[in-house]
């Protein structure tokens, strides 16, 4: 089951992203996956204020992760610098404790992700718009991005 959202603007981004952090409970794992530009940083930051953050989130590309602190935890990693590495960072500390783990680039590490989690895809169609498809793994990911989506 895949679901799909049109975004025309960065307002309708954060938006979104509020509403799922509202949504949002500990050990839920999020991948993002898109271009370099797509947004997948200000889709995290968002996130990241919907759960209380108040630090300033940017993309952890060099330190790998960053983590937060909020109503609930929150994990930021970006794994573009672990091609082709086996580097194990404590996958089963940072996705079964306590925090809302974010994964830009997930893909990266398909072996070591959980099974159920949510996927989102975000492209770029324009300066402003974009598409975001969501692939829940999971029912209780199915039953988020309905709750999320209605």
């Amino acid at each position: 089951m895949v679901f799909e959202k049109y975004i025309t603007s960065v307002k309708e981004t954060q938006a979104l992203a509020h509403r799922l952090a509202r949504l949002l409970e500990p050990q839920t794992t999020i991948t993002l996956e898109g271009d370099l530009g797509a947004g997948k940083t200000t889709f995290t930051q968002a996130l990241a204020k919907g759960l209380g953050v108040s630090r300033t989130v940017n993309s952890p590309t060099f330190t790998i992760m960053k983590q937060y602190n909020g109503r609930l935890p929150l994990n930021h990693l970006d794994v573009y610098r672990l091609a082709d590495s086996d580097e194990d960072l404590g996958w089963d500390e940072i996705f079964y404790g306590d925090a809302v783990t974010v994964v830009e680039w997930a893909h990266l590490i398909e072996d070591e992700l959980p099974k159920e989690r949510l996927g989102i895809e975000i492209t770029r169609l324009s300066e402003t718009e974009r598409k975001f498809i969501f692939k829940p793994m999971g029912v209780q990911y199915v039953q988020l991005c309905e709750e999320l989506l209605k």
